[in-house]
């Protein structure tokens, strides 16, 4: 086991036999939903993964160390919890050599994950490249850690408030594969569709599974990304939410607001313009992709002796 890592007895288990595991970050719990709802959804998230077959992980820094598998008990202490800071990829070496706790996002989460052999994680929303970036040149570290870290990262697409056209673009300049699971669209977040087509789509967890496995065996870096929208009956109208990010973007620069604060900032406004129906949309496509990572790692396990996806031995013909 990695130094840095302190990993529950469970998911150290499923490692070791190689059973399917899922990845989940902590920010959903530190700077999520108001306590306790925060520790509630939490362990919604988790036993979606547990109810597909595969255990989860919830990452998180604590004590110089990643904790992989948080138990209740860690729960409680992000979420109860003042100031615990939210890590990204480029803090983690601040916050370990601090020796306190820290909230992982997507970037620090894929550090553990990899660092753990995790191959699957799950977030409601990627990171991406922000609308105005041509003069920011705010792009999130989500993006460039794709490129990094061998794991495969579930989603509902990309944050609605960013330029999902630009982060679809920015996706393919770095190689990240993008597939869209039974969906012919990029999924934007609370919406079903960005209007923007998946560049490939898969519609059964034992070709996603053989896809990555062959990705990797043919040598490429890091990971890719998966995509499957928010369901019908829990999905926002995409016009409607367009005028409220609009809103949104104008009062933070009206406010001054830039940067890290930015998403923060505008995620809150939104929720406040929807009355909580983006709140409790983000609740639900959390759920709905930990459920859908759970099966497409349980079909990545089934396929680890598949002859399909076996690499020939050095020097020996396929």
């Amino acid at each position: 086991m990695h130094p840095l890592l302190r990993i529950s007895e469970e998911v150290g288990d499923a490692l070791a036999e190689n059973r399917p595991v899922v990845a989940l970050e902590s920010t959903v719990i530190a700077h999520g939903l108001p306590y306790p709802q925060n520790v509630e959804t939490a362990l919604a998230i988790e036993k979606a993964v547990r109810d597909s077959g595969a255990v989860p992980a919830t990452v998180g820094l604590d004590g110089g160390r990643f904790t992989v598998g948080m138990s209740p008990d860690d729960m409680e202490r992000f979420a109860a919890g003042t100031g615990v800071p939210k890590v990204s990829s480029r803090d983690v070496g601040v916050v370990l050599s601090g020796g306190g706790l820290g909230a992982t996002t997507v970037a620090s989460s894929l550090v553990a994950a990899d660092l753990a052999g995790i191959p699957f994680f799950s977030t409601a929303g990627i990171g991406g490249v922000h609308r105005g970036a041509g003069e920011s040149f705010d792009v999130s570290a989500d993006l460039v850690q794709f490129t990094r870290s061998k794991v495969a990262v579930v989603c509902a697409g990309a944050k609605s408030i960013l330029d999902l056209g630009l982060t679809l673009e920015y996706l393919e300049t770095l190689g990240v594969p993008v597939i869209g699971y039974r969906f012919d669209d990029f999924p934007a977040f609370y919406c079903r569709s960005s209007g923007l087509r998946v560049p490939q789509r898969l519609d059964d967890p034992g070709d996603v599974a053989r896809a990555l496995r062959m990705h990797w065996a043919a040598g490429l870096p890091g990971g890719a990304l998966v995509t499957a929208p928010i369901s019908e009956e829990h999905a926002l109208d995409g016009d409607l939410m367009e005028g409220v990010i609009q809103e949104a973007l104008r009062a933070a620069e009206r406010d001054g607001v830039r940067g890290p604060a930015a998403t923060p900032y505008l995620m809150k406004a939104v929720s406040r313009a929807t009355q909580g129906r983006s709140a409790a949309a983000n609740r639900e496509v959390l759920i709905s992709t930990a459920r859908l990572a759970g099966h497409l790692a349980v079909a990545y396990a089934a396929t680890a002796d598949d002859p399909a996806t076996a690499v020939p031995a050095e020097g020996v013909a396929a």
